[in-house]
């Protein structure tokens, strides 16, 4: 196999001199003088203005190696300081070059030229689009005519054991980081991470999470923020915003801001979050509670990274990734008219769902030690299990009788309320056996509480009084049972019918859903 090499004219370092030319070191003229190192053939990078200059080497060549053929590509650069034009310039002749990878190795010279084609040709060679390995040359340490060194570096770093090792260990830390340092066992979820933590390095596309609620979404795109943040990938912040409670007007104004006077009420310019995002991760949560209004502002956000503000004629910018959460179908969404199928086009390139805690058995016992680190990390006190409490507890916690309809949320609460009432520190076999019948049996509300997880967002939930989820929840529980609207109503109102001149159950009952953002369509949809 044939050796060749490609490399810049030297227009300073490559020149003899005044009758000079053997007592000066000239790196393209010393590649060729190494006995250990034969190179058959030169493409020899000059500007069109040296062209005697690379006669002169081309001669001196031929004069230490007389195998080597010298190949003079002129290439024309207005600047070549310029990296644009000198990318350009080499990518295009590099794409013409006839490559015979079968017949040859090709040698990188990356001692000559400019810094900025000196820096070009090593990325070039990084991409493949140069396919060969760089060399670089070195004058010798005491000057003279003597040849100087050289040095072959190959890009590959699987080849360099320590470096690929150095890779390999950056890559687990990556993983651990983005799984909160919990050591899951659970394979299809590892490889899961293990792929999200490549795409997320890799790429600046929006990522779409899927998964129930609880899965753990909204905490995996804060931890891919702060890894990017690490890899100094982003500079800008973490926003997040829980798109089921932006509602009506107010949507917009969140999301793209507006400026003063766009509306009553409106007396200060607001930036809106995704200028607040810039540079940044704005993670949508409950991408599919969005309005139609605002899907369109928000692909065009994404395509162009520019929006038009409420009330304002002067578009904004904003350079963001952006991370979208759900745990609803967004293909069923399209189908029904209630999710833009170009919007999700645009989000869908990269798609992870995340498996809830009864698709991850295994990982009950490492998910129990971090929530146990966690508490103790907000309360500045350690709470540990007995024996036989900590073995009661994940007997129970792998079984089908412990549902966590809210996965790892309810398992947090769960260890988080076993920790508060420990005393002494000590989680007993009676504090857990209380747990496990609340939780299998639980409170008076459990019904209610869970028709609630199921119809309205998290965020929502949690912000109303007892008084109000307790009637909130009757009120979803007589809807799930009922066959329409009016026959719900009738049964909600039948005790205050008879005082009232005017009996309308249907809309008294639409009303009280719209004061929570629900409809009666939307609770037929989700039953």
């Amino acid at each position: 196999m044939q050796t060749t090499a490609i490399g810049f004219l030297g227009t300073t370092l490559d020149r003899g001199g005044h009758g000079q030319r053997w007592e000066r070191w000239r790196p393209t003229v010393d590649l060729f003088r190494h006995e250990d190192l034969l190179v058959h053939r030169l493409e020899l990078l000059i500007e069109p203005r040296f062209g005697a200059l690379a006669s002169e080497v081309a001669g001196d060549i031929a004069s230490v190696s007389p195998e080597t053929t010298v190949r003079v590509h002129p290439l024309t650069l207005p600047d070549p300081w310029d990296f644009e034009q000198v990318y350009e310039a080499l990518l295009d002749w590099a794409r013409a070059y006839p490559w015979k990878l079968d017949e040859e190795q090709y040698l990188v010279h990356i001692t000559t030229g400019t810094h900025v084609e000196q820096i070009c040709l090593f990325l070039l060679a990084e991409a493949r689009e140069l396919p060969g390995r760089l060399v670089q040359t070195s004058p010798p340490r005491r000057g003279g005519a003597k040849p100087g060194t050289y040095t072959v570096i190959d890009l590959d770093l699987s080849r360099y054991d320590r470096l690929a090792s150095r890779f390999a260990g950056r890559q687990r830390e990556g993983l651990s980081f983005l799984k909160s340092g919990i050591d899951t066992r659970n394979a299809a979820f590892n490889r899961l991470i293990e792929r999200i933590e490549h795409v997320a390095i890799a790429s600046r596309a929006p990522l779409l999470l899927t998964g129930p609620t609880g899965a753990g979404k909204s905490r995996l795109a804060r931890r891919i923020h702060e890894l990017k943040k690490a890899r100094h990938q982003v500079a800008g912040p973490f926003v997040e915003v829980n798109c089921a409670t932006l509602r009506g007007d107010a949507a917009m104004s969140a999301l793209f801001g507006h400026v003063r006077g766009a509306f009553t009420g409106a007396h200060q310019a607001r930036a809106g979050l995704l200028r607040s995002a810039d540079g940044g991760i704005l993670f949508l949560d409950e991408i599919g509670e969005l309005g139609p209004d605002e899907q369109a502002m928000l692909l065009r956000a994404l395509e162009d990274k520019v929006f038009l503000p409420v009330g304002s004629d002067r578009e904004a910018r904003s350079d963001f990734q952006l991370i979208a959460g759900t745990n609803r179908d967004l293909d069923a969404a399209v189908r029904e008219g209630r999710f833009r199928e170009d919007l999700l086009a645009r989000i869908n390139l990269w798609v992870f769902r995340l498996p809830g805690l009864a698709e991850r058995r295994e990982d009950v016992e490492p998910n129990l030690d971090y929530e146990l680190d966690r508490w103790a990390a907000a309360h500045g006190r350690r709470v540990t299990f007995s024996r036989e409490a900590r073995e009661a507890f994940l007997a129970f916690a792998v079984s089908p009788a412990a549902r966590w309809p809210g996965n790892f949320r309810d398992f947090g609460a769960a260890i988080e309320r076993m920790a508060t009432l420990a005393a002494g520190g000590r989680i007993t076999s009676a504090l857990v056996a209380d747990e496990v019948t609340r939780l299998q049996g639980g409170p008076p509300d459990a019904a209610g509480a869970e028709l609630l997880d199921r119809f309205l967002p998290a965020p929502v939930a949690e912000q109303l009084d007892r008084f109000d989820r307790a009637q909130l929840a009757e009120v979803l529980r007589v809807c799930a049972e009922s066959r329409s609207l009016s026959e719900a109503g009738r049964a909600l109102f039948a005790v205050s019918r008879g005082r009232r001149s005017r009996t309308n159950d249907a809309d008294r009952l639409r009303k009280y859903l719209g004061r929570f953002g629900l409809s009666w369509g939307e609770l037929q949809e989700r039953r």
